[in-house]
């Protein structure tokens, strides 16, 4: 019980941070554009997150039993992958960088597991699960948002190029206020949901292994014989995303914001509406897509169609690295400390 209380407060930790670390996601350009102020935006994003964490749970079944076999799957396995995912957000945070929360946790996940197997690789499900919902939309998402990013901006700019700066301005600058809360609201769809995961999956293992059998019978919400998303773990979780969005992340809405390049409202409002579309249809398939990654190069193919060369690539280069070491990253700290906690 005592492993299981951990793991609940790891998790809670994390999603607090994914709140935070990813608060950017939503609010980097409508800060930057001077739409809205700084507390007015997390405070906006702080409730869309929320309302998109209370629905949906398409993500939160591929993270809890697509990706690892459940067989294997200890509470020692969840507790280790939700503290190596903490520990990667916390450095990304820390340099900056707006790595992919998601990623960190898949990767400490996989990690974890396959120490659990006893270094048997088979444990992880390659050709249903990580390929095709985790790699291959690793790649292919960050490529959409910038194409689709582009041509949006492309398409805005041949249909308001007879108007004023002064006219454009004013209506993209109420319209951000209406991309930036539908990005807020498709990031709790995808992000608050993958903690949700694994929540339930240690309610699961934990069912299945017998460790709530002596418990009272108040107790009894914590027996999980499916995998089924208890109602109080959406709620937590939609409430403690709420809150990590509420806390800011300034460090990473700078590098959105302000370090790759400099954003007017109608690029905004075409980086943020390209990114709510793609990761709002990512959720409805259950795919764990890094909100990072969308909303960073939707951001970068605006920015490429209003200037090429006003695109800091020495930022991005150094954003692209932070997206390639996340799952072996992350991963890696999950197998260590998981084969640390069975030596034990």
């Amino acid at each position: 019980m005592l492993l299981f209380i951990a793991v609940v407060i790891a998790a809670v930790i994390f999603e607090y941070s994914n709140g935070f670390h990813d608060a950017a996601n939503a609010i980097a350009t409508v800060v930057s554009t001077k739409v809205l102020t700084p507390r007015q935006a997390i405070a906006m994003a702080a409730f869309f997150n929320l309302t998109g964490a209370l629905l949906g749970g398409a993500v939160a079944t591929t993270i809890g039993k697509g990706l690892v076999d459940t067989n294997v799957v200890t509470m020692s396995t969840v507790l280790c992958a939700v503290i190596a995912a903490f520990s990667w957000n916390m450095t990304t945070w820390w340099f900056g960088l707006p790595s992919s929360s998601s990623h960190a946790l898949i990767g400490g996940l996989c990690g974890a597991a396959v120490a659990t197997a006893q270094g048997n690789w088979s444990v992880i499900k390659w050709n249903a699960g990580v390929w095709p919902k985790v790699v291959v939309p690793m790649i292919t998402s960050p490529v959409a948002g910038f194409i689709f990013g582009g041509l949006l901006m492309l398409l805005l700019f041949v249909a308001l190029h007879r108007f004023t700066p002064y006219f454009v301005h004013s209506l993209f600058g109420r319209a951000q206020i209406v991309s930036a809360a539908w990005m807020a609201h498709s990031h709790g769809t995808n992000d608050a949901q993958k903690t949700m995961g694994i929540i339930t999956l240690a309610l699961f293992s934990g069912t299945k292994a017998g460790r709530f059998d002596g418990l009272p019978q108040w107790l009894d919400f914590l027996r999980t014989p499916t995998f089924v998303l208890p109602k109080w773990v959406i709620v937590l979780c939609a409430l403690t995303m709420a809150v990590g969005t509420a806390a800011g992340g300034w460090r990473i809405i700078r590098t959105l914001g302000h370090r790759m390049v400099k954003l007017q409202p109608v690029h905004g409002f075409a980086a943020e509406t390209t990114a709510a579309v793609i990761i709002q249809v990512a959720s409805y398939y259950g795919i764990p897509l890094s909100t990072t990654h969308v909303i960073s190069t939707s951001i970068m193919g605006v920015g490429a169609v209003k200037r090429f060369t006003g695109m800091k690539w020495i930022v991005v280069e150094q954003i692209v690295w932070a997206w390639i070491f996340t799952l072996p990253a992350s991963g890696l700290v999950g197998y260590a400390l998981e084969r640390a906690a069975n030596a034990m």
